[in-house]
């Protein structure tokens, strides 16, 4: 009867295995997302990155585009830097040299593990001057003050004389804004219509020589991540990546998993991939574990007593 049993319990591990590709195939996370290579932090789908990021950037399976989600609208990803932690981002509704568009801001969730880098700069365009709180009364009466960030008024003169799209909207160089995005306050909000302005411009990286040139600056956000709080990748995940696997979570537990290729999920790296000493067995948590074979020999021999 034993043997009976544990040739059963080999068969079934088998059949398992051979099995599991049909299985798991749907549950492979991605290298790419279009052109965009695709590492830790960032997925391309529930239980691939870290969870953090999970609800605010997607891959579109169809269309191949990595996507920004917040509160303020879906924004294409256009690309990404690993080595600095940086993500772009572009707006449709941006108003640009080549084109000026009405928009309703861009913002930031508060929970988000993202913040604006420091070469993003804004500007605010077409701002009432009687209406809008970027222009505060003085305190005699006499007029208005602007918040704008004087420093950095020459990027409006640029905007306003070489900029053809924008300058045909006639505005006056007092009423953009530039600043930094710390001046959004804790939430990172951009709200045009409390700000009584119709349009607004991102650019970063302007480039050596391009400042006097606004056609060629790099229009876009530019944001930065971080891995955690201390800001240390996570070891396991370096594992994982150096064995051709993709770094994940468990969608149940938000613990860390290695996505190998054919979607098997495991606890460590990938390398048991190419060992043939291992084999593949379901748990009771409905999960696929890597076992060594040793292990399964071990199993089946206890079995027979």
């Amino acid at each position: 009867m034993s043997l009976k049993r544990s040739s059963f319990s080999f068969f079934f591990l088998l059949f398992s295995f051979f099995s599991l590709s049909s299985h798991v195939s749907s549950q492979a996370c991605q290298k790419t997302c279009g052109q965009i290579p695709i590492k830790y932090p960032l997925g391309t789908g529930a239980g691939c990155g870290d969870p953090r990021f999970t609800r605010y950037i997607t891959c579109d399976p169809d269309q191949q585009t990595l996507t920004l989600t917040t509160h303020t609208g879906c924004y294409p990803i256009t690309s990404v830097d690993y080595a600095k932690q940086e993500i772009y981002v572009t707006d449709p509704s941006m108003s640009t040299c080549a084109c000026t568009r009405p928009s309703h801001g861009f913002g930031l969730d508060w929970d988000a593990p993202f913040s604006f880098h420091d070469d993003t700069v804004f500007t605010l365009l077409d701002c009432s001057v009687d209406e809008s709180p970027v222009f505060t009364p003085l305190s005699n009466g006499s007029g208005r003050v602007s918040l704008c960030d004087r420093q950095s008024s020459s990027i409006c003169t640029f905007l306003y004389s070489n900029c053809r799209a924008i300058s045909l909207i006639n505005l006056q160089v007092s009423t953009c804004c530039v600043y930094v995005p710390l001046d959004l306050g804790p939430s990172f909000e951009m709200d045009l219509k409390k700000l009584q302005c119709s349009s607004y411009s991102g650019f970063y990286n302007l480039g050596p020589g391009q400042e006097s040139h606004p056609e060629n600056w790099n229009y876009g956000i530019a944001l930065k991540y971080k891995f955690n709080v201390f800001d240390e990748y996570p070891g396991v995940c370096g594992g994982c990546e150096r064995s051709n696997g993709a770094c994940g979570f468990n969608t149940q537990t938000s613990s860390f998993v290695c996505n190998c290729p054919g979607g098997i999920n495991t606890t460590s790296d990938c390398f048991f991939l190419y060992n043939s000493a291992s084999i593949l067995v379901p748990w009771l948590s409905r999960e696929w574990v890597v076992y060594p074979l040793s292990w399964i020999v071990v199993w089946m021999v206890m079995s027979l007593r």
